[in-house]
């Protein structure tokens, strides 16, 4: 059974990225080949100060079709990076790398070579320079999709925020029935088609117990119609429900999915519940984009001792994707 290779960007240089990804290789093999997008510099500074030895087999992205891929060797795709910006700050210095990256996997993407993809840890201040909220946005502009949500997956129990990096203050203006009917969609329709199941869908109010001391009450008036429109086309979703006690055993228990109205209303408890046990999924791309729920953790270069359990479950998410 051929498997499609998965595409995997190694993100910001400056990073704990290809630290956690030589832990993953050294410890579980995977049905899908991997393409790794990355500096060869890079990798093998990398390797070298981590002791870790594996063959890299360079890959000429324009053949792709002549190559037989397995996981004996590093499959790379070698993007040029010079190797003195290594182990800075992270900056702007590589912004530049990071996007021809990024145009490289677009590319391999777009040509279907695989419908897979994992990016490494960007940072938002440099790289995406406020133009984007997160890369969730970014990779949503680079492919022409409007409809896009983020969910935050575990087997056991999911998240998805209908916004996502907002500073509060911003959060009540950019809730709308439309958005919120759009992210179910997404949501219901990935579990239907990647999971084979329809989800059960919870969700959250924007105030807290579901209650405004002001004339305008989102929950009531926003929330809850879209939540009886959805259930009248059979949509398994019950809401609002106060973020405070949704998490609660007893009453998470019920559902596959919380939705909340914003990013750290479902994620906070989520990684309190799982930490690292949690990957982000793109919803709405033309491909499954993944990425692995950890940060660029520049403090912790070069040390060996970071956790590498979130880019374990990205790849073998993935690895069960043909």
């Amino acid at each position: 059974m051929n498997y499609k290779p998965i595409i995997i960007m190694a993100g910001e240089p400056n990073s704990i990225f290809l630290e956690l990804y030589f832990k993953v290789i050294n410890r579980e093999k995977f049905k899908s080949p991997h393409i790794l997008i990355a500096s060869k510099k890079l990798l093998k500074l990398q390797m070298i100060k981590l002791k870790f030895k594996k063959k890299i087999r360079l890959i000429d992205h324009n053949q792709l079709k002549k190559y037989k891929l397995n996981n004996k060797s590093i499959n790379l795709i070698n993007i040029d990076y010079e190797t003195s910006k290594a182990f800075e700050k992270i900056s702007s210095k590589s912004n530049e790398y990071l996007e021809r990256c990024f145009q490289m996997a677009l590319k391999l993407l777009k040509k279907n070579i695989s419908k897979k993809f994992i990016n490494g840890p960007i940072s938002k201040k440099y790289f995406l320079k406020k133009k984007y909220l997160g890369v969730t946005e970014y990779l949503a502009k680079k492919t022409k999709r409007k409809k896009f949500a983020m969910l935050i997956y575990n087997k056991d129990l999911s998240v998805c925020p209908i916004t996502t990096h907002l500073p509060l203050k911003s959060v009540a203006k950019k809730i709308t029935k439309k958005i919120i009917k759009e992210k179910i969609i997404l949501i219901d329709s990935f579990f239907k088609k990647t999971m084979g199941f329809k989800p059960n869908i919870a969700v959250t109010g924007l105030n807290p117990h579901c209650e405004s001391v002001h004339k305008v009450n989102e929950d009531i008036k926003i929330i809850k119609p879209v939540i009886k429109s959805l259930k009248k086309l059979n949509y398994k979703i019950n809401g609002p429900y106060s973020a405070d006690t949704i998490f609660l055993k007893k009453n998470r228990q019920k559902y596959n999915v919380i939705t909340g109205m914003y990013h750290d209303q479902v994620l906070t408890p989520l990684k309190t519940l799982y930490e690292y046990d949690a990957i982000n999924i793109t919803l709405g791309l033309p491909f499954i984009r993944v990425s692995p729920d950890h940060g660029p953790n520049e403090k912790m270069l070069g040390k060996n001792s970071s956790n590498p359990l979130s880019l374990l479950k990205s790849i073998r998410f993935l690895d069960t994707i043909k």
